[in-house]
């Protein structure tokens, strides 16, 4: 972990960002205060940054990434079974 200072960062941004990249956390400060942390991004928000609709709305909050992303979605189960509803399909169209 890093500390810099918030002039130092501006005029070596390139720099610290490379450092980020590699993994490296930044502690940003303004006259010895900390302002801003800069992290590398987290693994499970990869995916969704290709997506920009997606990746603003982790930013901004009102979108929260899966917990489990490998999992996915959960198994569906039917309503009624498929011979069944085939059935009522016939009956539907008998009826026309």
């Amino acid at each position: 972990m890093r500390t810099v200072g918030l002039k130092t960062l501006k005029n070596r941004l390139s720099e610290y960002i490379r450092l980020v990249a590699a993994g490296e956390t930044i502690i940003v400060t303004d006259r010895r205060r900390v302002v801003a942390e800069i992290v590398p991004p987290r693994p499970e928000l990869q995916r969704l940054t290709a997506d920009l609709f997606l990746a603003q709305g982790v930013r901004e909050g009102w979108l929260r990434p899966a917990a489990n992303p490998a999992s996915g979605a959960p198994p569906r189960r039917p309503i009624v079974p498929f011979d069944q509803l085939m059935q009522e399909l016939e009956r539907d169209r008998e009826d026309r």
